[in-house]
């Protein structure tokens, strides 16, 4: 094995309750410092959410010592092989949600969430005229890649999409529903949504778009683009079939593309997909503004 693939990264999540949850995201990151895993972990009472990266070793002991524990037997982690480290730090933080939604009902997915489909099933209702596709990602992830005439969702944070639903899905309570996300955890919120404002026939892709990418039988047939992810990566493959195209659009020029960068002026960040042509001529900014800001940022500091 080269020294090159003697990496993983870790991407998993399960709804449990965690008593006491913020003293155990505090002894949480002293394991992981201990480890010396890097990576984003959020923990709340509603249970674990985390993508981290390290050493074959490292993050072998991550899973055999997080699945020791009961409350954590049966997660499910995705792997992926890397060449190094994803992330610079290791971060462990306490939030209130898992995933910020901010519903005016408290949603348990272990209750109340829409059927999970394997990919070969989600596959095979995708071929389906009588579905309606729903992505639960932000407008910014579908831009990048997503199933094939899946609805583009206009909101720029998860907590957007209950009041989305009632001004653009009323007219669809009676259709069979398909939601996705990226590894799952999005969707075992967003079905509830759904099933709690009148759905009634509302499934979920088990594992998200990774998984299926994952998948031997499907390859990812019918996902377009590439799939974006919070590590240092931005965006990996999912469709490993000759069928794949892509279907970003670069920020400047509107050419194919999908490559994300983020505008080099720090004040600015935008996050924003370019192609090598204007990775190049405009020098990593999105603007000629953000450009002359930083030069002046630098000048004079």
């Amino acid at each position: 094995m080269t020294e090159q693939s003697n990496y993983q990264i870790l991407l998993y999540y399960k709804f449990v309750n965690i008593p006491d949850a913020e003293q155990y995201a505090a002894d949480h990151l002293a394991f992981c410092k201990e480890l010396q895993l890097k990576g984003r972990i959020l923990i709340a009472d509603e249970g674990i959410n985390g993508t981290v990266s390290g050493t074959l070793e490292q993050t072998e002991q991550y899973m055999r010592d997080m699945h020791a524990n009961p409350l954590f037997a049966d997660m499910v982690f995705k792997v992926d092989p890397s060449e190094g480290h994803a992330f610079q730090k290791i971060f462990v933080r306490y939030k209130k949600e898992l995933v910020t939604l901010r519903y005016e009902e408290p949603l348990d997915p272990n209750a109340l969430s829409g059927h999970r489909l394997k990919p070969k099933e989600f596959h095979d209702y995708l071929l389906r005229d009588d579905v309606i596709v729903l992505d639960g990602r932000n407008d910014y992830e579908y831009d990048l890649g997503h199933f094939r005439n899946a609805i583009r969702p206009d909101v720029e944070t998860f907590k957007e999409f209950p009041q989305w639903i009632r001004e653009h899905m009323d007219d669809f309570k009676d259709k069979t529903v398909l939601t996705y996300c990226t590894g799952g955890i999005r969707c075992e919120k967003l079905t509830g949504v759904l099933l709690n404002e009148g759905f009634k026939d509302v499934y979920q892709l088990d594992g998200g778009i990774v998984t299926y990418g994952k998948d031997e039988e499907v390859k990812g047939r019918l996902f377009d683009g590439k799939c974006y992810v919070f590590d240092e990566r931005i965006s990996v493959p999912i469709n490993r079939t000759d069928e794949d195209i892509v279907v970003g659009k670069c920020y400047h020029c509107h050419k194919p593309a999908d490559h994300y960068i983020n505008c080099g002026d720090d004040t600015c960040h935008r996050q924003h997909i370019v192609c090598e042509e204007c990775a190049e001529s405009h020098e990593g900014f999105c603007s000629p503004e953000c450009q002359e800001h930083e030069m002046q940022r630098i000048t004079q500091g």
